[in-house]
């Protein structure tokens, strides 16, 4: 238990110490593109939906406070937190399943964004994250699908 919350906070500041490094300012939402999703998808994969949900909650939450997009704090709580909950479920369930967990994921933030842009700065703005969160989210999960497999043979990774 407590070797999981000391990976789970080592993580998530590795996500979001990366995240701040290459943030890409989108105007027309008010938003901005990371590389969060990588890291949510690689605690899901390393650590199932509790890390998946804790990593993709904390790190969501902490990149828009320290990035001056306080607007966005419980939006990426919430949709980062979930995406990675539903990502490690698919690491639960098998090999097969990783595809869709990444894949289900990928949409609950795609959506997510699209919902909460919408609310935020109307239809337009919303109809426009789409591809933005898109290319992260998919960028995201062929980033975790290649280097998941290759962390979890080092003994770190390894439960027990």
């Amino acid at each position: 238990m407590v070797r999981n919350i000391s990976l789970f906070g080592v993580m998530t500041a590795l996500v979001v110490a990366i995240s701040m490094m290459f943030i890409i300012p989108v105007p027309a939402t008010n938003g901005f593109i990371t590389l969060c999703d990588a890291g949510i998808y690689l605690a899901a994969l390393l650590f199932g939906p509790v890390g998946g949900l804790s990593v993709g909650a904390l790190s969501g939450g902490m990149i828009d406070l320290l990035s001056g997009y306080p607007q966005w704090i419980f939006f990426s709580v919430v949709i980062h937190g979930l995406q990675g909950w539903v990502a490690g479920i698919g690491y639960q369930k098998g090999r097969n399943s990783h595809l869709i967990g990444l894949l289900l994921g990928s949409i609950i933030m795609v959506v997510g964004y699209a919902l909460a842009t919408t609310l935020l700065y109307g239809i337009p703005a919303g109809l426009a994250s789409i591809p933005t969160n898109s290319i992260q989210a998919g960028f995201g999960s062929v980033v975790a699908y290649f280097v998941a497999p290759m962390l979890k043979t080092r003994v770190i990774w390894k439960r027990g």
